[in-house]
């Protein structure tokens, strides 16, 4: 089972692993507090299109689209079907920073590992 859950929220034993997917270390949070698995840095959005993004509503679906060719042109297979796999047997949490919890990386990720956005297990 995959969830997203913003890293500020505290963690709890049915977050099962914790995987922060963020480019940039959340302010004011220490390793401690964060309560990670990892630090996913490969799979969040490019500095570049993090900036472009921004978390504007109206470019969400180009957001999500740009990502999805960024993850698919990365090497990243090993760590999505890694995450795949432990999604199978247990939960998976995957942690963001930004405010707005409908429209980040994580939710686009999680999305992308259930096969909903383009990416399926079998292209990775």
């Amino acid at each position: 089972m995959l969830r997203v859950k913003r890293v500020y929220e505290a963690h709890q034993p049915e977050d099962g692993r914790r995987y922060l997917v963020d480019r940039l270390w959340p302010r004011g949070l220490t390793k401690e507090a964060a309560a990670l698995e990892a630090w996913l840095k490969e799979l969040a959005p490019s500095n570049a299109l993090r900036q472009w993004f921004h978390h504007a509503p109206d470019n969400w679906e180009e957001f999500r689209r740009r990502y999805r060719e960024e993850l698919a042109a990365a090497a990243v297979s090993p760590l999505l079907e890694k995450l795949r796999a432990e999604s199978r047997e247990g939960v998976v949490t995957l942690l963001f920073a930004a405010k707005n919890a409908q429209r980040n990386n994580a939710v686009c990720l999680k999305d992308i590992l259930e096969g909903k956005e383009g990416i399926a297990a079998a292209d990775t």
